[in-house]
């Protein structure tokens, strides 16, 4: 917040003390909290976007909370959640159906690793889906590949 807050006061002793000042009072109202931040963030993405841990990490990481607090936050939150179970209801919340050829199968794949899910469960849910091998196996160049959304 002090370097986004810095390039908007007149540089010197007074700015720094201007941004002391508001900090102080963000403080106060506790509106700087990392902790209800982070927990907030994480539980609203597992509940309403069904995102999955890796991507709620790297979003708090990018928002600049600390790793040892992610990683807290993160534990309480999907430390008891089935990462398959939320895959899925991840597919059926941006109503996902099966794929029906390679590239489909790829965009899906595309779709559930920006969403914070492991190959592995995306994998079992390809596999669950019936899709050929030969379609699988075209997923294991995916990341040489940008992203096509």
């Amino acid at each position: 917040m002090r370097r986004l807050m810095e390039a908007r006061v007149e540089p010197g002793e007074r700015g720094e003390a201007i941004i002391t000042a508001v900090l102080a009072r963000l403080h106060e109202y506790g509106y700087l909290n990392d902790v209800a931040f982070a927990e907030t963030y994480a539980r609203l993405r597992q509940e309403n976007e069904k995102l999955g841990v890796r991507r709620v990490r790297q979003d708090l990481q990018q928002k600049g909370v600390a790793t040892d607090l992610i990683a807290e936050t993160l534990e309480a939150r999907y430390g008891q959640t089935n990462e398959e179970t939320l895959a899925r209801q991840h597919l059926e919340r941006k109503r996902i159906r099966k794929p029906e050829n390679e590239k489909e199968t790829a965009r899906i794949m595309r779709r559930l690793v920006t969403a914070g899910f492991s190959p592995g469960v995306i994998y079992k849910i390809l596999r669950q889906w019936d899709v050929p091998e030969e379609s699988l196996a075209v997923l294991d160049n995916l990341d040489e590949n940008p992203h096509e959304e």
